[in-house]
């Protein structure tokens, strides 16, 4: 369910943005114990610590190491097939007032800049 102009709300107390970076949403669980806190305004979030997503190879929580979105990608590609949209990558922020820091560890054209968070669609 969206709230205000840029977050859903997901159950189980998380609330998730599009992340212009990776061009996907990005879900986190806000205000419980061991989470992140937010301010409560929809509009112009900010949320506490930085939001870290790590997937394909960069992932610390893959089960085997030949699992990764390029080689997948590649093998989708040789036999014909449409590629997913996954790709392997790390996205570390702080969302601010509305605003999406990228940290310059991020692997996307977005890295190391600040830039609005966008509505969401509907």
């Amino acid at each position: 369910m969206k709230i205000g102009t840029k977050l859903r709300s997901i159950e189980g107390s998380q609330v998730a943005f599009m992340c212009p970076g990776c061009d996907q949403m990005h879900a986190i669980t806000v205000n419980q114990s061991d989470s992140w806190t937010w301010n409560n305004d929809a509009d112009k979030p900010t949320f506490s610590p930085s939001i870290l997503v790590q997937s394909g190879h960069y992932s610390k929580y893959r089960k085997h190491d030949h699992v990764c979105w390029c080689t997948y990608r590649e093998d989708q590609i040789k036999r014909g097939e449409t590629p997913t949209k996954f790709k392997c990558g790390v996205c570390h922020s702080f969302v601010r007032d509305g605003k999406i820091e990228f940290l310059t560890d991020s692997t996307h054209h977005l890295a190391g800049q600040t830039v609005d968070l966008p509505d969401l669609k509907e």
